[in-house]
């Protein structure tokens, strides 16, 4: 799996629309075209440009990228481990997921009042279960795609 690094990059996959959503988070997919693999010669040749989506994923393989805005999370601590959270659970799910760019967004605040800590286990533990979801509603979307 690779990670989502460019601002360019997040925001193609962004336009790619929505796949699966839950309470709070929201995944966006972008299907990648095939990529070909072009040697320096064939580069030389005269022929179409590369898609955008070429330019901007060059390898042939699942992309994620982890988007928690100050917005929703307003301690670091909390975003870096909703990020962290994010990208352990998309483990579980790569072998599942299309070779496509994927977004994981959190759309709304973990309420402060049941989740007290900035970075506690309770939370933890309801962001995980919450990203299972997500990933299952994508993966089952995927077959229907």
């Amino acid at each position: 799996m690779q990670r989502l690094k460019t601002r360019p990059q997040f925001q193609a996959t962004l336009a790619g629309g929505t796949v699966s959503r839950t309470a709070h988070f929201a995944l966006h997919r972008l299907n990648l075209p095939a990529l070909t693999v072009t040697s320096l010669s064939q580069a030389d040749q005269v022929g179409p440009a590369p898609s955008p989506e070429q330019a901007l994923f060059d390898l042939a393989d699942v992309w994620l990228g982890a988007m928690v805005p100050k917005r929703w999370a307003r301690r670091a601590v909390t975003r870096n481990a909703i990020k962290r959270q994010i990208y352990n659970v998309s483990e579980d799910f790569v072998d599942r997921l299309p070779m496509a760019a994927h977004v994981v967004r959190l759309r709304t605040v973990f309420d402060r009042k049941q989740f007290i800590s900035a970075s506690s286990e309770p939370l933890k533990l309801a962001v995980r279960q919450e990203l299972k979801q997500l990933f299952e509603r994508a993966t089952i979307s995927k077959g229907h795609a």
